[in-house]
């Protein structure tokens, strides 16, 4: 993701539309899409904000606030599959959660259960 444009370019484009030039004119004399040069000056309009809005998706999860509830399903039952975590999310606490997402939960936290499949017994050796 790109870097915005910095807060004395947006002054200069959203000043130029005040001293009169048209959104076009302002873009091509500042060498930015005309697009942009509406959008700083309607947001300067709207708020009187220049600063650039930040970039990105906002931060946490859906399940963050659940943490205790599903940390406590953990620590009753060390067995307890995603599956039935999601299930059980939805049940009590009304909030739809598929399996990736109660596994993204979890990798950020970065807990881990690894449940190891039943072996086969050695056929070479004696058990």
């Amino acid at each position: 993701m790109g870097a915005s444009y910095g807060e004395d370019l947006r002054r200069r484009v959203i000043a130029a539309i005040v001293d009169g030039a048209s959104t076009r004119a302002a873009a091509r004399r500042f060498a930015i899409g005309e697009s942009t040069a509406g959008a700083w000056y309607r947001l300067w309009r709207a708020t009187g904000a220049l600063r650039a809005r930040k970039q990105g998706r906002p931060g946490g999860g859906k399940l963050d606030a659940h943490e205790a509830f599903i940390l406590a399903l953990v620590a009753a039952d060390k067995d307890i599959s995603l599956e039935e975590i999601a299930e059980r999310v939805r049940s009590d606490r009304g909030v739809y959660a598929c399996v990736a997402t109660v596994w993204h939960f979890f990798d950020k936290r970065d807990i881990t259960v690894k449940k190891r499949p039943r072996m086969q017994l050695n056929s070479s050796v004696r058990m």
